[in-house]
């Protein structure tokens, strides 16, 4: 019991378990911005081009079933729109920070020789 005690420590503390943790409480405090993207911007440009903002309305019928085949188009233009956006959020990120690591790589600042030069320049004043 002790040893399993003591994995369950080690695991929990591990900088991973940290990591997880961090980036889901962001990603759900996030979904709400992304929902009313969704919602708000991108599903009314739906109700613009079909002249509803939601499809929700459409069905068939089938023997004593009623399909709800509108439902399912919903969710389906949310989860692209949704990836859409995602996709950018992330391309915009990687864009940045090659710009960054580009920026870092054109000024390499001195090389080694040149430090040790100016180590050996000071040491003998």
């Amino acid at each position: 019991m002790k040893n399993l005690m003591s994995e369950f420590r080690e695991f929990i503390e591990k900088g991973s378990i940290i990591d997880a943790a961090v980036g889901l409480i962001l990603a759900l405090a996030f979904k709400p911005v992304i929902d009313s993207l969704v919602n708000d911007i991108v599903m009314q440009i739906v109700a613009a081009i079909f002249g509803e903002p939601n499809f929700r309305g459409l069905s068939f019928d089938l023997g004593d079933a009623t399909i709800f085949y509108g439902n399912f188009i919903n969710t389906v233009v949310s989860f692209v729109a949704v990836a859409f956006i995602v996709f950018m959020l992330v391309k915009a990120y990687n864009s940045a920070q090659r710009a960054k690591e580009e920026e870092a790589a054109a000024d390499p600042g001195p090389s080694e020789t040149d430090l040790l030069v100016e180590i050996r320049d000071a040491l003998r004043k």
